[in-house]
């Protein structure tokens, strides 16, 4: 009798490149500078990212292109985030039982707070990552723009959506 063996390292290949961007723009402006300068036309997606923690829960806002051409989809990822609480506060004084805001940051990839927003590519095929930063970098608002290892990610599985 045969023994059929199923090899589960075929299904963690990591079909995508990760690329970091260093900015102050907003999320808007950002896509729009990305339009100039690559052959995308990233718009804002209605899927926000959601994650939970245990003080609430938090969108990260995603900007969208499907490059059906060539099998392509683009995303364009917040990572830093807030979420808002309320804290009550109990004293025995004149502002006894108030409850005050308090703002929580949030990361969409945690071991990388830096990044202020994500550029995810997925792609079958090999790409001119390099050829990309290099785009990427000609844009004057942006500070840094570099290429994330993706073996080196913790928390992968937020990317997943």
């Amino acid at each position: 009798m045969a023994i059929h063996k199923l090899d589960l390292d075929e299904f963690d290949e990591i079909d995508y490149h990760l690329i970091a961007i260093h900015t102050t723009l907003e999320d808007y402006r950002l896509a729009y500078f990305i339009n100039q300068h690559l052959p995308v036309n990233l718009s804002k997606s209605n899927e926000e990212i959601l994650i939970s923690i245990k003080q609430g829960e938090t969108q990260f806002s995603r900007f969208y292109f499907d490059d059906e051409d060539n099998f392509i989809s683009w995303n364009l990822i917040q990572n830093k985030n807030e979420v808002i609480g309320q804290n009550e506060i109990i004293n025995q004084d004149l502002f006894s039982n108030s409850s005050q805001e308090v703002a929580t940051k949030v990361f969409l990839l945690p071991e990388l707070k830096k990044v202020d927003y994500f550029l995810k590519i997925e792609s079958d095929d090999d790409l001119e990552i390099a050829g990309i930063v290099k785009k990427l970098k000609s844009i004057k608002s942006l500070s840094t723009v570099y290429v994330v290892e993706t073996e080196t990610i913790k928390s992968k599985n937020n990317l997943i959506f």
